[in-house]
This record gives structure tokens, C-alpha cells and sequence, in this order.
């Protein structure tokens, strides 16, 4: 612990007497970087530094930061590369329903910023999920699902159109 600093002294002077007296005695020698240059040195100032340093050290992603309503977007935009690497369609589906959980749960307490985003068609998703997944024409590979032929069925009907005949 070091001294208290005497009253007759300014801090610059004393500060500077106790530097003095350490690299007299050699506690300065052999420190971890001694000659090298300091890292970051030179280069412009950024006010985040320490938190892009953080984010970098702990391996944590900057995702984490941003808000509720941004991630939701994301998620909903990226889902069909998100989906694309499951095997079973039951696994597409569960990813689709833990996605629209969590946009019906902000969309039920939204916080700033308000972007707009909205639940995921599933059906719409499997489909093109099921798409990619189909074999190539002309090539025959027992791996792929077989797909049963679709009925044509007619497009949905609108709410308000249900009621007229």
C-alpha cells in the first residue's frame, strides 16, 4: 500500500516521485508488453470501444442488443433459411410456432422501436420448404420424400366473402 501523500507536495510531483522510485528499483522490468507498441494506439477514438471489446472477448453475439421488435423481424425474414436445414416437417412446423409465439407476444406489449411484424404464414413456409427438398426433374433418388400429387383445391375465400352465396 503506498503512503499517504505529504502535505507540502502537489500530486503531480509526488505521483512522479513514486514513478521515479519504482523504475530505480526495477518494478517496471519485464512487464507483459514491454516494447512493443500499444495496441490501439493511433487509431480514431470510438465511444463503444470497450463494448465491441467485451462482445469480442466474451464471444457473445451483438444480437443480444438489439430490441425485441428488430429480432422479430429478423427472425421472421431469415425463417425459411432458418427451416431449410431440418429434416422432418414436424421440426419446420415447431420452429414456425415458437417464432409466432414470440411475435404474438410482442405484438400483445410492444416496446420501441415499432417495426412492423407480423406471425408467419406456416402453411406458405412448408411449402417452400417441401420445394426445396424435392428432387431435381428427370433424376430418380430413392433418399428424396415422395410428394402425393395436390388436389386442385380453390384459393381461400376472404372472411367478408363467406358470407355471400
Amino acid at each position: 500500500m503506498t503512503e499517504r501523500k505529504p502535505p507540502d507536495l502537489t500530486f503531480e510531483s509526488w505521483i512522479d516521485k513514486q514513478v521515479r522510485e519504482a523504475t530505480e528499483r526495477g518494478e517496471f522490468d519485464n512487464l507483459r508488453g514491454a516494447g512493443r507498441p500499444i495496441p490501439g494506439a493511433g487509431t480514431p477514438v470510438d465511444e463503444n470501444w470497450w463494448l465491441r471489446d467485451y462482445l469480442r472477448r466474451e464471444g457473445v453475439r451483438a444480437d443480444g442488443m438489439l430490441p425485441d421488435s428488430l429480432v422479430l423481424r429478423r427472425d421472421v425474414e431469415r425463417i425459411e433459411e432458418t427451416v431449410a436445414e431440418f429434416d422432418a416437417e414436424r421440426q419446420v412446423r415447431a420452429a414456425i410456432a415458437e417464432l409466432n409465439r414470440r411475435v404474438v407476444r410482442y405484438l400483445r406489449a410492444p416496446t420501441p422501436p415499432h417495426v412492423p411484424v407480423g406471425p408467419v404464414d406456416a402453411d406458405a413456409v412448408v411449402a417452400h420448404w417441401r420445394a426445396d427438398r424435392a428432387p431435381a426433374p428427370g433424376t430418380s433418388s430413392s433418399a428424396a420424400p415422395r410428394r402425393a400429387p395436390e388436389a386442385a383445391s380453390p384459393p381461400p375465400r376472404r372472411w367478408w366473402q363467406r358470407f355471400r352465396r
